[in-house]
């Protein structure tokens, strides 16, 4: 069962149902199925070694109808993201190794490379075809981590991952085909894709952003009725820093980074009518765990319960069940989990025989069964010896009404080995920072380094880079 299979229920039971809207054109499912099938159609007739299919597009109705005729026909999606340097774009295509590379601008650098245009025209003369069969254990689609620890690597997810996914999140963030889903972030990150896809599954509607700005996503949520909004922390941080509205109920299910406490308090403050739902999950382990609506009350500082249909242990390193309130590494066994990279290597994540997978994120649980994040095990800090997580450390500081964001990474030093540098974007003092980490932190853990900054680079899904911050304290510090 492909993740495109509802689709023909959609169009035969709501033909005139608006599938998916952008700022420029409209389709309806009865033309949306038969365009997915089209595709699937044309991609089959075309030569293939893999049945991968890369392409470099903005938000819009080819990047969805790529992404799903590839699901339909048995290919495998391999999205590219638009702001990648041309060296950047070669490396990946070289670690993917598509058939076909379809681009909406010239690209020199690799001569298969075909014309969006084209291949759309091309399509469109196809006649309708029935999808093919489908194992669910096929690959259908590839993205790459975020690349905030390095070199990208390349994750691929199957179809009845996904479609495990939609009917999870359908149950846990309370979504059926009713709803009408803002989608304003791009689709190359997951979260953002995979919104629209769910969305579509379920028969819903997708109002897709060209490009994200708060008075964009403020006058589509006032002018259509619009019940959910897909969105990352750093949107949200900006819809409040210049007062958006958002009067509409709304289903908000947010991802990308940990909100600090202070943050989402001030969000519910400002938009007491939407329900958030902000879940913790994994490019390789999918949905973990989420906060519900009630959950930011009487859990705040947590990532919430697991999914349904996921179970979490915590473990000490050497394998045995850390107790309640004990920092260990997070385990996950659930049937959302990815099915492994393009070019495995050794240390990277993979199931045990028992089906327990960690991507080395290091966290507790309470009595009521909430999950917490201490931090992820290739960020720690060791600090003559001793285990710091920066998250900590970048908690405390975000506390602060004044500091808007903070990253706190380990630079050498001669004699602790590693020292926390923290790097600040705010208004708050330095001497104001220090006093309140004294307040709430252990000696050692207080940055022995800190740095203010106009700006903090981020991936391409709202989490700060360390890897960039690092390279950025070098230049700080010369």
């Amino acid at each position: 069962m492909p993740i495109t299979e509802t689709y023909q229920r959609h169009a035969q039971q709501h033909p005139e149902k608006t599938a998916i809207q952008t700022g420029t054109e409209s389709i309806q499912y009865k033309d949306w199925h038969r365009l997915v099938c089209r595709t699937a159609a044309w991609l089959n007739s075309q030569k293939r070694t893999n049945k991968r299919i890369a392409f470099m597009l903005p938000n819009g109705l080819p990047f969805l109808q790529l992404f799903a005729g590839a699901a339909a026909a048995g290919w495998t999606a391999v999205p590219f993201d638009p702001r990648w340097s041309r060296a950047e774009c070669i490396e990946r295509l070289l670690l993917c190794k598509p058939d076909l590379f379809i681009t909406e601008r010239p690209f020199p650098e690799y001569e298969d490379a075909l014309a969006l245009e084209e291949c759309l025209a091309d399509i469109r003369k196809r006649p309708v075809a029935d999808e093919p069969d489908i194992d669910d254990e096929e690959p259908f689609y590839i993205g790459f981590t975020s690349g905030s620890t390095g070199a990208p690597k390349a994750f691929i997810r199957s179809q009845r991952s996904w479609i495990e996914s939609f009917r999870i999140s359908s149950r846990d963030f309370q979504l059926s085909a009713e709803d009408r889903a803002v989608i304003p972030g791009p689709l190359f990150f997951s979260h953002f894709l995979y919104g629209a896809m769910n969305t579509l599954f379920l028969g819903g509607t997708v109002d897709l952003l060209h490009k994200f700005s708060t008075h964009r996503l403020e006058k589509t949520i006032d002018s259509l009725p619009v019940t959910a909004l897909y969105t990352v922390p750093t949107m949200t941080e900006a819809m409040l820093s210049e007062n958006r509205r958002i009067e509409r109920p709304l289903k908000i299910i947010s991802s990308g980074a940990n909100w600090s406490q202070h943050a989402k308090n001030a969000f519910q403050k400002a938009y007491p009518n939407l329900l958030l739902y902000d879940f913790y999950g994994t490019s390789e382990l999918s949905f973990v765990s989420v906060s519900a609506p009630r959950d930011f009350q009487v859990k705040p500082a947590s990532v919430g319960r697991p999914f349904q249909n996921v179970d979490v242990s915590i473990r000490r390193n050497s394998g045995d069940i850390a107790d309640t309130g004990e920092v260990g590494k997070i385990y996950v066994k659930s049937p959302m989990v990815f099915s492994g990279y393009l070019q495995e290597q050794a240390g990277f994540p993979r199931p045990d025989e028992s089906g327990w997978m960690t991507v080395g994120d290091m966290g507790w649980m309470d009595d009521d069964g909430y999950l917490y994040i201490s931090g992820r095990e290739n960020s720690m800090i060791v600090y003559g010896g001793i285990n710091i997580f920066p998250e900590e450390i970048e908690a405390v500081l975000t506390s602060h009404p004044e500091v808007e964001e903070a990253a706190v990474v380990g630079i050498a030093d001669d004699y602790w080995g590693e020292k926390a540098a923290a790097v600040i974007k705010g208004g708050a003092s330095v001497k104001e920072l220090k006093a309140l980490c004294r307040r709430r932190l252990a000696p050692y853990k207080i940055p022995r380094s800190w740095h203010v900054v106009e700006e903090l680079p981020h991936t391409a899904g709202g989490k700060i880079a360390r890897s960039l911050v690092r390279k950025q304290l070098k230049e700080l510090i010369k």
